[in-house]
């Protein structure tokens, strides 16, 4: 008999967090807060990993919480007790999200600021001046803030978190980290909140933690097939250009769904392919600031959108290239480092809420990358499917993930997707009338008119949509960029090239006609006497002119 599971009522928590709790709609706590919270509450040190959509942001979050409300009943000073490092700006919005959602019963005794989003340092001097309870910010962003004396920890922290762990390092934060450390106090509680342990873990292990409890809940870093459904289809270029306009435009593909690709540029590309056949996508580009990026994502949340095209640039610092001949390329690599967020990442530390569907339009380059990218779906205990795309050139890349996510088991977990290519070779013509008219000019001209009404639609609107919530459709991520050609044609699918196999399955226009029929005529409007349709009669020639008895009429009058 399973043992029962223990109850966020049974962790001896302050009522005003359970009550915001319940507000959430969360019954019972997950497995890594079970297991987590009573440690922490403990005075531990915890090094955790949980898949992604667990529920580790709660885990440390529910404890930080409780103990400064237990902590303010004896001492009212009010200081800096908390500090939430985290990889990504977005991350660091949401992190505060989550604890302003679980502190909306206390909000005066528990207050949060996250310095991770604004690019200005002086901006958020008078918010730390406030000296707020926890603070969320990336590595460099605090030590910018320590050196400018805004911010003083050594007297006050109780308790460090580190967020995603595995990627602090990854995104080039080690010397900040270590240069940060050294404005810590000498004994604090620290978090290690991490979906892989790989050895940056366990180099900040060394650095942080003392005698932690380790955590490791699940022994496969994705749900299994019950939940997660997982497909691989070989195809090369073409294919998947014409494989992915079949899949959305007969709608094959439904609900929410994140498409990965391998750099910015594929992501504009396949956003401006799929304009031609009226499929509105967005993109998540590094390149635009981090509130548009925000505020994307929410409305994504929020189901405004539901397609998000992205690229998950784990390496977004060149590597230096050697001075053999081959300065253009150090150049080139340098300025298009520069221009992308160092801040930046979409795989992971992206609070993607009810993602239905994660489709690999590039196969990603190692098994990470893999597990970051699905484990956007199938969050928590809702079901999710990924698809990918493999190119022969991506065999190898696809055979690590298969070894790594199956080890022994005879039967891999990703299968192959059933589909008859040669049924849509209908669609091929179209295809490529649209992938001739998105060229490198159009491409590079989408990036700059995206950037340039991003920066128009900026925080100086704020009041003006406040006032004017209609407006408020003027930001929306999905609109057509149109530098390329757009044929009005090719948004729709003529009845004889849907394959006579998917017929039965949709049919993406047979809708829009019944409407088309039965569509009420306009209120006030006299219907015309003519017949339609009637066989053998010519409503001109039958039409009979009465003018002569108009004319008597108005003799007799007079």
């Amino acid at each position: 008999m399973a043992a029962e599971r223990l109850q966020f009522h049974e962790m001896g928590l302050d009522d005003r967090l359970l009550k915001a709790v319940a507000d959430l709609g969360w019954s019972q706590p997950t497995l890594i807060q079970e297991k987590a919270i009573p440690l922490a509450l403990e005075g531990k040190d915890l090094l955790a990993r949980a898949r992604t959509g667990s529920g580790k942001t709660a885990a440390y979050a529910i404890p930080i919480i409780q103990r400064i409300l237990a902590s303010k009943q004896s001492v009212r000073v009010q200081d800096v007790r908390a500090l939430i490092l985290v990889p990504t700006k977005e991350l660091g919005q949401q992190v505060q999200s989550m604890i302003r959602q679980l502190t909306s019963c206390c909000s005066r005794d528990v207050r949060v600021a996250d310095i991770s989003g604004k690019a200005d340092v002086s901006t958020q001097r008078p918010i730390l001046m406030e000296k707020p309870d926890v603070v969320v910010g990336t590595p460099s962003r605090v030590l910018a803030h320590l050196k400018a004396q805004n911010l003083v920890l050594h007297s006050s922290l109780e308790m460090l978190v580190v967020d995603e762990a595995d990627l602090v390092f990854s995104f080039g934060f080690e010397s900040d980290l270590k240069n940060l450390l050294c404005h810590l106090p000498k004994i604090y509680q620290s978090f290690l909140m991490s979906a892989t342990f790989n050895e940056d873990v366990q180099a900040l292990k060394e650095l942080l933690l003392h005698n932690p409890v380790t955590l490791k809940l699940q022994g496969s870093q994705l749900p299994d097939s019950s939940q997660l459904q997982q497909y691989t289809i070989k195809c090369e270029e073409e294919d998947k250009f014409l494989l992915i306009y079949t899949l959305l435009k007969l709608q094959l593909v439904q609900g929410k769904t994140l498409l990965f690709v391998g750099a910015v540029d594929r992501s504009y590309r396949l956003k401006l392919f799929l304009e031609q056949f009226a499929i509105p996508a967005c993109v998540l580009n590094s390149e635009l600031p981090v509130q548009s990026r925000c505020h994307l994502i929410s409305q994504f949340n929020q189901g405004f959108y539901d397609i998000i095209i992205a690229s998950d640039e784990q390496t977004l610092v060149q590597p230096a290239v050697s001075s053999s001949g081959k300065e253009k390329k150090q150049k080139s690599s340098e300025k298009g480092a520069k221009a992308k967020d160092k801040e930046y990442g979409v795989s992971r530390g992206v609070d993607f809420q009810n993602v239905a569907n994660v489709i690999n339009f590039d196969f990603p380059t190692s098994v990470d990358s893999y597990i970051h990218r699905v484990g956007r779906t199938a969050r928590a205990d809702n079901p999710g499917t990924a698809l990918s795309f493999v190119a022969h050139t991506e065999l190898s890349a696809l055979e690590e993930v298969e070894e790594s996510l199956c080890g022994d088991k005879a039967e891999s977990a990703l299968k192959p997707y059933e589909f008859r290519m040669e049924e849509i070779e209908g669609f091929r013509y179209r295809c490529r009338d649209a992938m001739r008219a998105v060229t490198k000019q159009a491409v590079r001209e989408a990036r700059l008119k995206e950037i340039k009404q991003e920066l128009l639609n900026s925080e100086k609107l704020k009041t003006y949509f406040e006032d004017n919530p209609r407006d408020l459709q003027l930001l929306r991520h999905d609109k057509d960029l149109h530098p390329a050609v757009i044929k009005p044609h090719m948004k729709n699918i003529p009845d004889y090239l849907i394959p006579e196999t998917l017929r039965g399955v949709v049919n993406p226009l047979s809708s829009r006609r019944r409407k088309r029929r039965i569509k009420p005529a306009a209120e006030g409007v006299v219907k015309s006497s003519f017949k339609k349709n009637v066989p053998g009669r010519n409503p001109l020639k039958s039409f009979r002119f009465t003018g002569s008895r108009n004319k008597k009429a108005k003799g007799a009058k007079s």
